[in-house]
């Protein structure tokens, strides 16, 4: 399975691409004319909800998960609007994303 993560902070990217490369999972780089079978982005990442309406206009099918370290209803609320599928805690994101692989 194909993640493309949107993720600012060096230490939680390395964290996800480690804990999910573990599982067989690839993270595709920013860049990557790859299609993703996964959408992850950072909420503290710079204009989140920016960057979660060009990744749906860009891969309507595929799923977009919006994660945050802290609950923000607000947030998540904006994230959903601009067309987040879903929305997760910083700490359940791995779990989330890994129980979405191919056995």
């Amino acid at each position: 399975m194909k993640v493309l993560m949107w993720c600012d902070n060096l230490a939680t990217r390395r964290d996800l691409e480690s804990a999910w490369g573990t599982v067989g999972l690839t993270v595709l780089k920013k860049n990557t004319v790859e299609v993703p079978d996964c959408i992850v982005v950072d909420m503290a990442v710079r204009n989140p909800c920016v960057r979660i309406a060009e990744l749906r206009a860009a891969h309507p099918q595929v799923d977009i998960i919006a994660f945050a370290s802290k609950f923000d209803a607000e947030a998540f609320a904006a994230a959903k609007e601009a067309g987040a599928t879903e929305m997760a805690a910083q700490n359940s994101i791995v779990e989330r994303i890994t129980r979405r692989a191919p056995k």
